[in-house]
């Protein structure tokens, strides 16, 4: 086993980190172990997790029941191509997701990671229309301040000017983007903040593919909580108007925003859902896109019969059997007591960094607690102090923000809250 010198070392000559520069990197901590909402470095340091690995984690680390379904499956058949061959990990997960998701949502295309389901998403939108004879419906409306991945095809959904890909907005496909909901959750409706989206679609019908959006939390572009009225008309006019619907749920879905799925909270279904991130409890990487009968019928039964894409490791049966076991784990576990519980607790705690100087606004939803701040966070001063106090917290632009495992306990929570609200008051009167 290598000493932590020596994986310092490794690590700083190799390994090239997500969203850092190789010549001037962010601190890393080296990982010995990680059990339940804790991961313990190298030094023995035991670090409450505020992050859930990136959205994730649902269950915590090291969960029996996923480890167990893990090693059985292990020792029937770890991968086998999915051209050909099906397995029942595959077919029951798809039968589980079918169920659980908005009804009308029956065919499942399985693949590797969020970004790529994505993919799959507008590739199935523009082979629909080229499917109707309508092949020049190839151009997608985006949300500003949206976000939907890091390949090609999901990067040119994603804001082209304040989004992170901007730098590549020259090389990318070009689409429409209104608009972000300005009307915020929990607000009443304002009829004007769907002014923009509603001329943008009624102008470019027929051009327009598919709309996608994240519903009611536009993530990575921001931590904005929208109004589900303005998904519920975003729905109402793509009926209306005959164009897809896109809901990217990768980072809301499996309860995080206290329903199932966030598209519950406007009671709609979209034609085309993406999943991934927390459909393994954290364990291994897969994603999945669905779709309602509309989309696979007008496919499968154009000229172009045969859907064109097919991951190396779709349906990895290792990755469905720890979705089966996580996604029986979360209905198992009364998570809508546990969600509420945690957002009871974020609003009444994060409370307290509302006054801090470099606050601009505190808000909640379900299982995310988010800080903004006035001016964007510097991730080189602010991560080690996290860690100093036992707790990952990884900010990005100006946000401070928290999407805990569903199982921390109160007593963790508060350690999370406590000590975000300590270090940015730090920063404040430093």
């Amino acid at each position: 086993m290598l000493s932590t010198t020596q994986l310092t070392e490794l690590d700083r000559e190799y390994l090239w980190h997500p969203y850092t520069s190789f010549t001037n990197p962010s601190p890393v901590f080296p990982v010995r172990r990680a059990q339940g909402v804790h991961i313990e470095l190298a030094d023995g340091k035991k670090l409450i997790d505020g992050m859930s690995s990136w959205w994730s984690v649902l269950h915590g680390y090291n969960h029996p029941a996923i480890n167990k379904a893990i090693t059985d499956q292990l020792h029937q058949v770890a991968h086998v191509m999915f051209a050909g061959f099906t397995h029942e990990p595959a077919a029951k997960l798809a039968k589980t997701l079918v169920d659980i998701t908005p009804a009308g949502l029956n065919k499942v295309f399985f693949s590797d990671s969020g970004s790529v389901a994505v993919e799959v998403a507008m590739k199935m939108a523009i082979q629909y229309w080229y499917s109707q004879g309508q092949a020049q419906r190839t151009t997608f409306l985006a949300l500003k301040q949206g976000y939907h991945g890091d390949t090609f095809g999901a990067m040119s959904v994603c804001d082209p000017h304040s989004g992170m890909h901007h730098l590549f907005h020259q090389s990318l496909s070009h689409h429409l983007f209104a608009e972000a909901p300005s009307c915020k959750f929990g607000e009443t409706f304002d009829e004007r903040s769907f002014a923009n989206f509603s001329q943008l679609l009624q102008r470019n019908r027929q051009k327009i593919a598919a709309v996608i959006l994240e519903p009611i939390v536009q993530g990575a572009g921001g931590m904005h909580f929208y109004s589900p009225e303005f998904l519920k008309r975003v729905r109402e006019l793509c009926d209306q108007l005959d164009v897809l619907l896109i809901a990217d749920e990768i980072a809301t879905g499996f309860g995080r925003t206290g329903k199932l799925f966030a598209c519950e909270h406007a009671n709609i279904s979209p034609d085309i859902m993406c999943i991934g991130k927390a459909l393994t409890g954290g364990y291994i990487t897969l994603a999945a896109t669905l779709c309602n009968d509309k989309v696979s019928d007008g496919i499968c039964k154009g000229s172009s019969s045969v859907f064109m894409h097919g991951p190396t490791f779709m349906a990895n049966p290792l990755a469905c059997a720890a979705a089966n076991a996580s996604i029986d784990l979360l209905m198992k576990n009364d998570w809508q007591k546990n969600v509420a519980r945690i957002e009871s607790q974020l609003k009444q705690e994060l409370e307290a960094c509302r006054d801090l100087a470099i606050v601009e606004y505190v808000r909640v939803l379900g299982a995310i607690g988010v800080v903004e701040l006035k001016e964007p966070a510097n991730v080189f001063e602010l991560q080690p102090k996290f860690v100093e106090r036992g707790i990952w917290v990884r900010p990005f632009g100006k946000l401070v923000y928290l999407m805990p495992p569903f199982i921390i306990n109160e007593h963790e929570l508060s350690q999370l809250t406590s000590g975000i609200n300590a270090v940015l008051s730090g920063v404040c009167s430093s």
